[in-house]
């Protein structure tokens, strides 16, 4: 099971999640999407992204992005780009444009909403399914997805918590996504990160 910490905003954070023996395979950050509390300012996010990633991957979150914020960041070390609310034409044309691995977000209330994964699947490198808070930390039903038999990673948001037991969504997942599930008071919290963490390596070292 791989581990993706979302919506990194310092860099002392950042900083430890790279240096962490555990380090999480993806780091995302929130880049066009002022209403998160979690988002950076174009400034701050370059030079949050000069921090070596070592072995993590960098992702852009992406909500519905236009030509500029496209430009804006083409030059920014990212390795993947993770977007909601894009149509596959329009998928397309990015990933053609910017050579990037892309991340779809495929937000879910109902099963009607889990099958659109599919026409996506050519397009993308992996399969993320969240709930629609976006960013309001909400929960959907994962068992609407635990029988999806996909031909790529999928990885799986929406209101993990460190609390929850985290082994049960390797039956769903390859990567679990985690925001507010690692924060206190609004602001990632190092020793949940910890946990997380070194909760994610126990589970792969029993596997």
């Amino acid at each position: 099971m791989k581990s993706k910490i979302c919506g990194i905003s310092d860099s002392e954070t950042l900083r430890y999640l790279i240096e962490h023996p555990n380090a999480p395979q993806y780091i995302g950050f929130i880049v066009n999407y002022p209403k998160s509390k979690r988002f950076v300012e174009r400034n701050q996010l370059k030079e949050l992204l000069k921090v070596n990633k070592n072995n993590s991957k960098y992702v852009a979150v992406l909500v519905r992005p236009d030509q500029n914020i496209l430009e804006e960041i083409k030059d920014l070390p990212f390795d993947y780009y993770q977007i909601y609310d894009c149509t596959p034409a329009e998928i397309k044309v990015i990933i053609e444009k910017y050579d990037r691995k892309i991340i779809v977000a495929i937000t879910v209330k109902d099963q009607g909403d889990v099958i659109k994964y599919m026409e996506y699947n050519n397009l993308a490198d992996i399969i993320l399914f969240d709930s629609k808070g976006y960013e309001k930390s909400i929960s959907f039903d994962h068992q609407l997805i635990k029988n999806l038999k996909i031909n790529k990673e999928l990885m799986l948001a929406g209101n993990i918590q460190i609390e929850d037991n985290i082994e049960n969504y390797k039956e769903i997942a390859d990567i679990v996504d985690i925001s507010g599930g690692l924060e206190t008071s609004g602001l990632k919290d190092i020793s949940k990160i910890n946990i997380f963490l070194n909760k994610i390596k126990q589970i792969n070292d029993e596997a």
